[in-house]
Order: C-alpha cells, then structure tokens, then sequence
C-alpha cells in the first residue's frame, strides 16, 4: 500500500489508521500469522495501531499482547498464566532512556558509574535471558536515544559522569549481548529518533501528559522501522532490485547524449550524487541483495553507460540485464522467473512516475518507491527497509556469484539435447548430513526464507534449531551442493520427528535456484537411508498450501508417497514405505559431513 512506504504521510496515517486497516484487510492477501507479546517502559497502544498497519501490508497479521505500563520488567521475571498461554512468537521490549533507574551524579567517581552501569545493565541481561529461557523466541530490545539536555553541555558526550556517555556505553553493552545472542535485535531508535530530529521527538509534554516516549507525529516512523526488523526475522524480505539506468544510476539518457555527456564521477554535484547512489547499491550486492537492470533502451547503449570510466556499478554486478523496448512489467515477470523468484520479492528503482504505476498496478506484491529526486535515492531505499538485516550468513555474501553461475549453467543446458546429460555435464557433488554448528545459522535462515519450495513453511528461531539439532527425536538433514560452477551453499534442509516406527516430516525445503537439478531425490535418497539405520519403517509427509508454495503440492506424489488423505483448506498426508524403496538419484555424487573441511 502506497501510503505505507517511506517516505509515508505520519499526519495521514494517524488520520486514516482505521480505513487503512480495514482495506488492508480487504485486499485479499494471504498472511501469515504472528503472536508479538509488547513489554513497555510506557504506553504502547499506539504503538501497536500502527505496527499493526506496518506488518499487514508487509504479509503479517499480528495478534498482540501488551504489558500494563511500566511492567515491562515484571511481565518478563514473572509472567502470568494469560502471557504465558499467549505464547509469542517474538517479544518486543520498549523501553526509553525515561526508564534508567539511575543516572550517575557529578559527585561520583568513575568506579560508581561502573558499578551502576553495571546493575543497570545486569536487569536488562537477566530480563532478556528469563525470555529466552520461557518462549524460546527472538527478542527486539530498543537502544536508548539520547536525553534532550545536555548539563554538562558538549563535555556530556565524554565525561564519564555525563549522561549522554552514560547511555552510549549502556548501549554498546545491549550491542554485545546482540552480537554474541542469536535471535536477539536491536530496534536502533538511537537512529530514528536522531533522523527524526531529538528535540521534537524528546518534547517532555507528551511524556509528562500521556508517558509517550516520542511525540504523536513520531509514533508511525517509530512502529515503521520495528516493523522492518518484524518481518525480516519472518522471512519478508526483498531479494532483488531491478534498477532503471538513465536519469536513474545515472543523470541524463545515454541513446541520446552519448556515454561522455551522462552525469556520473566527481566532476559536478550531480554527478557526485549519482556516484554515491550507485556505491551504494554496490555495497547492497556485497549485502547479498540480487542486482539486475529493467530498462528502457538499447542493449548496447546500456552496457556502455554501465561502462563509464567513473561509474561505480560495472556490466558484471548485474545478474540479468533487461535492455530492450518491451514494457517493464514483462521484463520484470521474466527477470524474477529467470531467478526462479516471485515477483514479490523484487523492488523496481525507476525515476518515472508512469512506469512505477505500470508495474504496480500489473505486477502483485512488487515495490516501486517514489524517486522524486537523486539526493534522495538512497534515503528512499534505505529507510523503506526492504533489505533488512537481521541474520547474515556466507551464502549471503555468495548470492551474486550464485545466480551469476546459475546462469552460467543455463546457458550451458541450451547446448545439450539430453536433460540427464546435462546433469551430467555438471559434475554435482552433495553433501548431505546430520546438522553442525558450522551451518546452524544458514540452515535456520533458510527456514525462514523459503517459501515456495517448502511444504508446511513452518519457522524456527534460532533457539529451536539448536534444540531440534541436538534432540534424539529427529532425524535431520541439510544438503549443500557444489557443481564446475560453483559452490550453492546449503540449499535444503530435512526434518523429521522420530513416533515409534513411523518419521513425520516437520520441515522440506530448498533454495529455488537449485531447481530442477535432483537435489531434492538426493535428499529422499539419503532420509531413506537414515530412516533404515534407525528402524523408522514409515515416512509420513505433510503439505499445508499458502499463498507462495503450490510449485510443491505433488512433491511427496513425485517422490513416491501415497496420499492419504485431503481436507478441504487443501492440507494433505502422504505416506511412503521404507521397505522396497530405490534410489532415485542418478546424477549427483553424495558425501557425508567429513568432505566439509
């Protein structure tokens, strides 16, 4: 919904809270649903409104629960029979430099404001810990923003008894803990409330009439930016950019004033601007995010201006370019079908109105921000939040020269008359095991990614995979795969849960970008094996459709099972007998966890 991306109308969407939500809700879209428990250091109700409005055009319809004002700390040491029957999914704690307990005084010396950092930091960390321990979910804490008055004027910043120093240092303790915490995160109001401007965020009135931490006008801006944290940790986010080229990566139209007269480098303010806005899209490519161009143009035209000596971004960046005449919807329909993405998961940068209409009102579910200006472009991009960050892993960093191979194989494939033969051709080494440490965070991260080919989308924080990892229960596998071109990372991940002599299969999904290479009969082949060795003598296998994972519907019935049965939402069971099964992959050489060095 247009009126809830950056940058938004804070005034209208106050006004039109409740209309918007109930369009929201009429739109049809499938979400999915969450449970966030709310723990506030102040009133929290608007809050929710708007985070509410947030996550539903984001796919997510919340139910929450929200904690008396002030109780924060309370609810989390000693929660109720109510709480802990919510049972969350995530647990935010909004909380504001108001809550300090102690602030130090100018007659204490350094050993007394350590020790009082100390005690107050040591009731976050014991909260945080107790939540961990009773919903084993992710947890989103906020930083502190600075106080609004300075006593000790600019000195405030460096003096140790200042309380600006007093609040940095409490927060680099809150950044620690989330450095060495999965599934913990920072919602950075720091930032927001700095972008926001502190003096009119921080305006006592409101804290003094109504215990808000931020004026009224803040509090979408505030709900905006936790929202993005939301629904990255439940695998909401972009993947892809699809980037327009003149007056877009670059200032003026290449066909028509010739590679020397395009605005790009350090010779004018403008041609400054553009050289940012493209080392920033760089820097989101190192981040893993997919780059490709969706422009109107000659192809030749295009790989010259992306040529320009003083150009950040060069021809080899992009995993597809689109450069041509057809309309950019269709060229964005083929790019996310050539990345065997959904449509949904790109984000259209075009500096024409028109054509953003185009592609939103043809293509469901992309983004297309309004560029209105170049100074602007990377505020637009980077305070939308499609690319949030909430878990990085190697393959993130690989993404690029991933689908940069995939390619490579596809163009490879043209030239064989024989699937298998291809397959062949590609020399496909797998290795399939049991869960390590090594790959923990990746094989969570994908649990939370995968839609389309994932049969029951169930989640897992990070806390629960350690625990499934190590469980006698289950039996567990991940698959990474390597071929000529490149090592995929790991792609799949298997869970089954262990009922006498019977496996239920809790999680099976892959990495849409090793489609149609077998990886998945591998996977079969080598559960089959383990289901053997432990005397399971039944795989029963589960499908629950959404509104992104049809592609594997027929999955088990491919794979051999017997369907069982059918309700009328579409779920299915299927069943397959150990005994007499025969291996179905013919292709990819498999090895076990002691090829990963």
């Amino acid at each position: 919904m247009k009126e809830l991306e950056y940058p938004f109308d804070s005034e209208y969407i106050i006004k039109k809270r409740k209309s918007l939500k109930k369009a929201l809700l009429a739109d049809g879209s499938k979400r999915i649903k969450k449970k966030i428990a709310v723990f506030g250091g102040s009133t929290t109700n608007d809050i929710v409104v708007y985070l509410e409005l947030f996550l539903l055009d984001q796919g997510i319809e919340a139910e929450f629960y929200q904690s008396e004002y002030a109780q924060y700390w309370q609810d989390a040491m000693f929660p109720s029979e109510e709480l802990i029957s919510f049972a969350p999914d995530i647990v935010f704690i909004h909380t504001t430099n108001r809550n300090i307990k102690n602030y130090p005084h100018t007659s204490d010396s350094r050993e007394q404001v350590c020790r009082l950092l100390d005690a107050e930091y040591s009731g976050f960390e014991q909260m945080w810990n107790k939540i961990s321990e009773t919903y084993h979910c992710p947890i989103i804490q906020n930083n502190f923003e600075m106080p609004f008055y300075r006593l000790m004027g600019n000195k405030d910043c460096s003096d140790y008894r200042g309380r600006e120093n007093y609040l940095t240092r409490l927060n680099a303790k809150f950044y620690e803990y989330a450095e060495n915490h999965e599934g913990f995160y920072i919602n950075d109001i720091n930032y927001i409330s700095a972008c926001y401007g502190l003096k009119q965020w921080s305006d006592p009135s409101y804290w003094n009439m109504y215990k808000y931490a931020m004026c009224v006008d803040a509090i979408p801006e505030f709900s905006f930016n936790l929202s993005n944290i939301i629904k990255s940790v439940f695998g909401r986010n972009k993947k892809a950019l699809a980037l327009d080229l003149d007056n877009t990566l670059w200032g003026g139209v290449v066909g028509d004033d010739g590679v020397d007269g395009i605005q790009i480098g350090q010779e004018t303010g403008v041609s400054q601007t553009y050289y940012e806005f493209q080392s920033y899209i760089k820097s989101l490519k190192e981040l893993g995010v997919i780059l490709t161009v969706c422009s109107k143009n000659d192809h030749e035209n295009a790989i010259a201006g992306l040529e320009h000596p003083e150009g950040a971004l060069k021809p080899d960046d992009f995993i597809i370019i689109k450069a041509n005449w057809e309309n950019k919807d269709r060229n964005i329909e083929e790019i996310a079908n050539e990345l065997n993405i959904l449509p949904d998961s790109i984000v259209f940068v075009d500096d024409n109105p028109a054509e953003r209409a185009i592609v939103s009102a043809q293509v469901a579910g992309v983004r297309a921000p309004v560029m209105d200006s170049v100074e602007n472009y990377i505020t637009t991009i980077d305070r939308n939040g499609y690319f949030e960050v909430t878990n990085f892993s190697e393959d993130d960093l690989k993404r690029n020269e991933m689908y940069k191979a995939n390619a490579q194989r596809a163009a490879q494939q043209a030239t064989f008359a024989d699937y298998k033969d291809y397959l062949l051709s590609l020399d496909m080494k797998a290795v399939i095991d049991d869960f390590i440490p090594v790959y923990l965070q990746r094989i969570t991260q994908l649990t939370n990614k995968s839609n389309q080919f994932n049969v029951t989308t169930r989640r897992y924080t990070a806390t629960e995979m350690e625990e499934v990892s190590t469980s006698p229960e289950y039996i567990r596998l991940y698959g990474k795969l390597i071929d000529k071109f490149g090592d995929n990372g790991v792609v799949s991940v298997v869970i089954g849960k262990k009922d006498g002599e019977v496996l239920n299969m809790e999680l099976w999904l892959m990495s849409c970008r090793v489609l149609k290479r077998d990886m998945e009969l591998a996977m079969l082949d080598r559960l089959v094996e383990r289901c053997r060795e432990q005397g399971i003598k039944t795989i029963k296998g589960y499908y629950y459709p959404t509104a992104k994972n049809n592609m594997v519907r027929e999955l088990y019935g491919f794979f051999g099972f017997t369907k069982v049965s059918e309700d009328e939402a579409g779920n299915t069971v299927w069943e397959l007998s150990v005994d007499g099964y025969e291996n179905r992959n013919h292709v990819i050489a498999v090895e076990d966890n002691s090829a990963v060095k």
